[in-house]
């Protein structure tokens, strides 16, 4: 590990403080250092630099809509080498909270995160995406996943 110094005037220095306070961070370093990261991370994504991600899609929608669960659960299973796992939330008599877990390439979960937020009848949306430095498992490693035979 690297030993850095900065400088920085009384008014960011006490605001540093009051963020590693409200967050609950050990010590300065720890917080500039997730500082740093989310910021490189964001960079990345931003010049579509990063290669493999993780993901959270989550949104809110009225399940009385014509077809509209449906429609998102035909594009988890069209996309379901991204998918890696869904939950369903019922909010009240008329709405549910989905969120979808995804890894793969950026530029793929990108994209379909992008779709899924976007289709017709999703009252809101969020996503979440971090930019990892490993190679996520394969596309097609899901086929060594045993299933157990019905009794």
């Amino acid at each position: 590990m690297r030993r850095i110094t900065i400088s920085v005037d009384d008014s960011l220095a006490e605001q540093f403080d009051e963020l590693i306070e409200r967050r609950g961070y050990v010590n300065r370093s720890e917080a500039f250092r997730d500082l740093l990261r989310g910021h490189l991370e964001e960079s990345r994504k931003l010049m579509n630099q990063a290669r493999y991600c993780v993901a959270t899609v989550s949104y809110i929608y009225n399940h009385h809509e014509r077809e509209l669960a449906s429609r998102l659960l035909d594009r988890q299973h069209a996309h379901h080498d991204l998918c890696v796992a869904t939950m369903h939330v019922h909010l009240d008599h008329d709405n549910c909270l989905e969120t979808v877990a995804l890894r793969g390439s950026f530029k793929e979960v990108s994209a379909f995160a992008n779709i899924l937020v976007a289709e017709n009848g999703v009252r809101h949306g969020n996503i979440h995406i971090v930019p990892v430095d490993v190679e996520l498992p394969s596309k097609f490693r899901h086929r060594h996943l045993h299933l157990l035979p019905r009794t």
